[in-house]
């Protein structure tokens, strides 16, 4: 067996081909030895249920794209059916999940993503982290929290057109649920997923869906609050937007139910994964201090001495885009995608696949591929430069999936990631605590429904 017991699903199978693994997420290394077993596309079993694996870019790519309605649907996974009813964006169906997926992306364009008034936005939120940060004068401190403060109230001002203080209480209890739920979808309520009718025996799961319980009286307030202000003449996010349809005669999808896991939906995503990734950023950083200086070189070349760097700079700086693309390539934070399901029943790569089965693309296993990656293993920025130093796109690089149902927010987060990394880094180096030297920093992933960095401590030490 492996010494790693949350990554043995190799060794499961090898010892008894087919059974049932409660082991995800596989690594890289073990997605490599079961492709070498099985092929790039085979069956695991979870329990009573079975799932089909897509391994490899190519074969990814070809199900997600060449096949993307055959591939199309979310699987029926009973946590989050029980905690959406089959409301939302993520877990929803057929033609509701159409809609609302139409109607988050139009308004999301609507109220600033990819446009400049959301980057504003966002610069003002890294101008109230950078003040956090300078408030320890170098000192060791954990940036979870704060981190995820930060970049949720980027995703709170497009949804409820306003921002939350970092030390509001509501606001912390909110995220302290929300963290807590991507914890706790892992592994845990995996037995409640494999076996629904014993569920209750998951303590898990039962916490994941009181947490659901106490969000949703949370944006119940927020919801009325918004209904009583409400004027179609000025709307101020979100939400707003969302009563509108739901005054408009023949707009029955535009139901509460789907109002509030279509907001708990953005809000989730909008705040763990971007943050997650800065989070891992910093911490390699910490490690490759070689990697921080350049990129600060970079940005002294090109911004102006007392500015902070913004959007029509990425362009001029190559490696440190290159270097944000490495991150999320290395840190693999969704290793698995979130399920897919077939529609009907699916003819691929010679295989019969029966209409309903759950399909997991291994997300890991494109950003990891040594057919498209030199040293997959390594934090290497140079996968995405080339011999003069210019930035390259890699069609491999598929961190928010690919297809019908790849991430909403994807062109959000982008815009995040580049200005939140840079703009810290613009304003401190980042160092390990004293008496810590960088070879001990772990780059271990502590496993979740995100694979989030080990806790460790980091000292922001003012940039000169």
């Amino acid at each position: 067996m492996c010494a790693h017991p949350l990554a043995c699903l190799s060794c499961l199978l090898q010892q008894f081909p087919m059974v049932v693994s409660l082991c995800w997420p596989v690594t890289a290394e073990h997605h490599r030895n079961l492709s070498k077993i099985y092929g790039n596309v085979f069956t695991v079993h979870f329990g009573p249920r079975k799932a089909v694996v897509l391994a490899g870019y190519e074969t990814i790519k070809d199900a997600l794209l060449n096949h993307a309605e055959e591939f199309g649907e979310r699987a029926e996974i009973p946590i989050f059916r029980e905690m959406t009813q089959g409301n939302g964006i993520a877990f929803s169906h057929g033609e509701l999940w159409k809609t609302m997926r139409r109607f988050t992306l139009s308004t999301l364009r609507d109220f600033g993503m990819g446009k400049r008034t959301i980057e504003i936005r966002i610069l003002e939120e890294v101008n109230s982290l950078i003040k956090y940060f300078e408030s320890y004068h170098g000192k060791p401190f954990d940036t979870k929290m704060i981190l995820n403060s930060a970049v949720s109230n980027v995703i709170c001002s497009i949804l409820f057109g306003e921002r939350f203080e970092y030390d509001d209480p509501v606001f912390l209890t909110l995220l302290k649920l929300m963290n807590e739920n991507t914890n706790k979808t892992s592994l845990p309520p995996q037995l409640h997923n494999f076996y629904p009718s014993l569920g209750f025996l998951s303590g898990a799961s039962r916490t994941v869906l009181q947490n659901v319980s106490e969000l949703t009286a949370f944006l119940q307030k927020l919801f009325q609050a918004h209904k009583e202000e409400f004027n179609e003449n000025n709307l101020t996010g979100f939400v707003d937007a969302f009563l509108m349809k739901q005054q408009q005669k023949g707009q029955a999808m535009f139901s509460n139910g789907n109002l509030m896991f279509s907001t708990l939906d953005l809000f989730a995503a909008g705040t763990e994964t971007t943050s997650t990734t800065v989070r891992w950023g910093l911490l390699l950083m910490m490690k490759y201090p070689e990697i921080q200086s350049k990129i600060q070189e970079e940005m002294n070349h090109v911004i102006e001495p007392g500015e902070m760097p913004k959007l029509e700079d990425r362009k001029k700086m190559p490696y440190t885009d290159a270097v944000i693309h490495e991150i999320q390539r290395f840190a693999n934070i969704v290793p698995m995608g979130v399920s897919r399901s077939t529609p009907t029943d699916v003819n691929f790569h010679n295989y019969v696949i029966p209409k309903g089965t759950e399909i997991i693309p291994l997300l890991t296993s494109a950003l990891n591929d040594e057919l498209h990656w030199k040293t997959p293993d390594q934090f290497n920025p140079s996968h995405f430069l080339d011999a003069n130093g210019n930035f390259i796109r890699r069609e491999a690089f598929i961190p928010f999936s690919i297809g019908r149902r790849a991430c909403v927010g994807e062109g959000l987060a982008k815009m995040e990631l580049f200005l939140f990394f840079a703009g810290l880094l613009r304003k401190f180096v980042f160092q390990p605590p004293p008496g810590v030297d960088k070879s001990d920093l772990d780059l271990t992933a502590d496993v979740g429904f995100t694979l989030n960095p080990m806790p460790h401590l980091v000292c922001a030490v003012p940039y000169e």
